[in-house]
């Protein structure tokens, strides 16, 4: 048998997709390898969001390379689909495909074993109205799957090459995330994370259709107990939605809503839609609704032109809305992007400085937010046992692990929270 091995950079997303392609790969009666091992053909799924994520690109295709000179080597995904041209110059790559015709990747691994010549594939995403139909039928984790329902961006914000790399917003059928849903039911999965480049524009292609009708259906999929929501535009979120939503008891009261910054003048350079009175009332209309919710975001720090009063007023509103986890990154240019042409690029000793003071925030509010469920009962999903501790998350979204000598892995109990341990919450099961 053939053996592949898959390298995978970057986003939920991206993680789908390979498990997805490793399904098209097995189908034709291949075997997927760790990338560790020596296989016949390598698929580096490809990550360009910052510069980085190129060179690492590149640094696994070289790497697979040594590992077999006679490998066959693919480079697909987001770096492929922005720089094709220069994935193609690096000699060791013999397909590149970019965020489209992935379901084309056998075909093609066979069509350069008996031609033995590079093949580019690489389409304009710009052009691309159809979701690409990349289903996973078995999910490799054991107790939550993420499930991807849209691709796509048209925001544009200014720092960001998503919308170059995977094009408009494409939403997937709903009869098609059903028939997903019910296969991940019947596998055994509690837990299905709704995911997507641009997740609360679902069906805005499609018109008639919006993401709390996928929430809707999906909820009524016997076996799904719990439904979650990767990263979102903080305004799709309404009163309407909210009124809708808390009569979904399966719905998580946890939402990642993007902020990136706390300065209406930084925000708008970066081209958010929003300005912080706009994300403020959004949160206090949620915690409305929903008062234990777990509110999560990204805080990008040392964007060009920030200004110390700009990155305090960041600082201040991040404290003033008390998040539950805060992802703190620190600017990194993108070619390409009209953020990497601004002036007053920020230092990078700056931008050190600022990410630590923000990080070290970000801890004390994870740990307020923690400290009030002490002496409380909350309900966990359990996914893995270390040292006889199962961990897992409560549906808003904190760090549980509780001493159980049964195998709980992917069950939900009620929990009594009795303490604290850095992150996570040191519970008692109820009930067994």
């Amino acid at each position: 048998m053939t053996k592949v091995a898959f390298y995978t950079l970057g986003c939920k997303v991206n993680q789908y997709e390979t498990e997805a392609m490793e399904e098209l790969f097995i189908k034709k009666g291949y075997t997927i390898v760790s990338p560790e091992d020596k296989a016949d053909i390598y698929v580096i799924n490809t990550c360009t969001v910052t510069n980085l994520g190129d060179r690492k690109s590149r640094q696994y295709i070289r790497r697979a390379k040594k590992a077999n000179s006679n490998a066959i080597i693919a480079a697909v995904g987001c770096y492929s689909q922005i720089a094709p041209e220069e994935v193609e110059k690096i000699e060791e790559v013999d397909i590149i495909i970019g965020t489209s015709d992935r379901d084309k990747i056998v075909d093609l691994c066979e069509q350069v074993k008996k031609e033995k010549r590079k093949i580019n594939i690489v389409k304009n995403i710009k052009k691309h109205r159809e979701f690409e139909k990349l289903n996973i039928e078995k999910v490799k984790s054991k107790t939550r799957a993420y499930m991807k329902i849209q691709d796509g961006c048209n925001q544009f914000c200014s720092y960001c090459i998503i919308p170059y790399a995977r094009g408009p917003i494409r939403s997937r059928a709903l009869e098609d995330i059903l028939i997903e849903a019910e296969r991940l039911a019947d596998a055994g999965f509690k837990e299905i994370i709704l995911t997507g480049i641009h997740v609360a524009s679902y069906g805005k292609d499609i018109g008639n259709i919006n993401l709390f009708d996928v929430i809707e259906k999906v909820s009524q999929i016997d076996g799904i107990e719990r439904i979650r929501l990767s990263s979102m535009e903080p305004t799709y979120i309404d009163e309407e939605f909210l009124k809708k939503a808390v009569n979904i008891k399966k719905l998580c009261d946890h939402f990642h809503l993007s902020l990136q910054s706390g300065s209406d003048t930084v925000l708008k350079r970066m081209n958010r839609k929003y300005t912080t009175k706009e994300y403020k009332n959004i949160v206090d209309l949620i915690r409305k609704y929903m008062p234990n919710v777990g509110i999560t975001t990204d805080i990008i720090v040392g964007f060009p032109g920030e200004t110390e009063e700009e990155f305090n007023e960041t600082y201040d509103f991040v404290k003033n809305i008390g998040f539950s986890r805060i992802h703190v990154f620190k600017y990194s240019p993108r070619k390409g992007t009209p953020a990497s042409k601004m002036d007053k690029q920020v230092d990078g000793n700056i931008k050190n400085k600022r990410s630590e003071k923000l990080i070290k925030l970000g801890n004390n509010l994870m740990d307020k937010f923690n400290s009030q469920f002490i002496g409380k009962v909350v309900h966990v999903l359990f996914e893995e046992e270390k040292d006889g501790f199962y961990e897992g998350y409560t549906t808003n979204y904190i760090r549980v692990k509780s001493e159980s000598k049964e195998n709980i892995q992917g069950k939900i109990f009620p929990v009594k929270i009795i303490g604290k341990e850095n992150d996570f919450l040191i519970g008692k099961i109820e009930e067994l």
